[in-house]
């Protein structure tokens, strides 16, 4: 099987270094390597996170409206049963608090602000890593750029003039490693952004589901 791996990682190398992406790659340098690294990072981390947020806020608003009527007519177990089978971040925090409400009031709204924290760092997750990326990628293609410019140096210091054939290697090294840094840095500050607004979306969404459930609760107290 290790051979048989081998076998299969060599035959892909040998085929990628024989595309023009992988040429471009050899030839920017070492700080492809890292470069590469936040490229494959930052599109996994933004795959999970799209489908993360996606489930967050599948139904949201439909079960908000449902949930609002089974409480209307004060029907706790069924707005439970409706949580319970609904996926997201705004159900749990409906559902922590639904499961309190015979507790009174003050105890729904302290489990609303448990699981509401702890969804929210769940939502959140990830955030960080992709805004690392973000100045990291840049960084290491400057740092090509720097690597670059020292080889085109080394080379007009050896040969003790300058030809533009000469120095071409260095300079295109530098040019690659800061577009690749750029390439990876701008997408990757978009999706952050994205992500970043879908969770305040959600955020207002367990605000007022957290809200409607306190209001329900302290109507229902107050008709006993």
């Amino acid at each position: 099987m290790g051979a048989l791996n081998w076998l299969i990682y060599n035959d892909f190398s040998q085929w990628f270094f024989s595309t023009p992406l992988g040429q471009w790659s050899l030839t920017g340098g070492i700080f492809m390597i890292p470069l590469w690294t936040c490229s494959i990072v930052g599109l996994a981390m933004i795959i999970v996170k799209f489908i993360t947020l996606q489930m967050s806020s599948m139904r949201t608003r439909k079960l908000l409206t449902q949930v609002n009527k089974l409480m209307a007519d004060k029907d706790i177990p069924g707005a439970i049963g409706l949580c319970e089978s609904t996926t997201g971040a705004v159900s749990a925090i409906m559902l922590a608090g639904l499961r309190k409400a015979k507790e009174g009031s003050e105890r729904v709204i302290r489990a609303i602000e448990n699981t509401g924290t702890i969804e929210l760092a769940f939502l959140e997750r990830g955030l960080v890593v992709l805004a690392t990326l973000v100045s990291i990628a840049p960084m290491f293609g400057f740092l090509g750029t720097v690597s670059g410019m020292i080889n085109a140096f080394a080379v007009i210091e050896k040969l003790g003039e300058v030809s533009p054939q000469a120095v071409a290697g260095g300079i295109k090294e530098a040019l690659i490693t800061t577009e690749f840094g750029l390439v990876i840095a701008i997408p990757v500050q978009i999706c952050h952004n994205y992500f970043v607004s879908r969770i305040d979306r959600l955020i207002l969404d367990m605000e007022e589901s957290s809200q409607n459930i306190v209001e329900a609760v302290v109507a229902l107290e107050d008709t006993k």
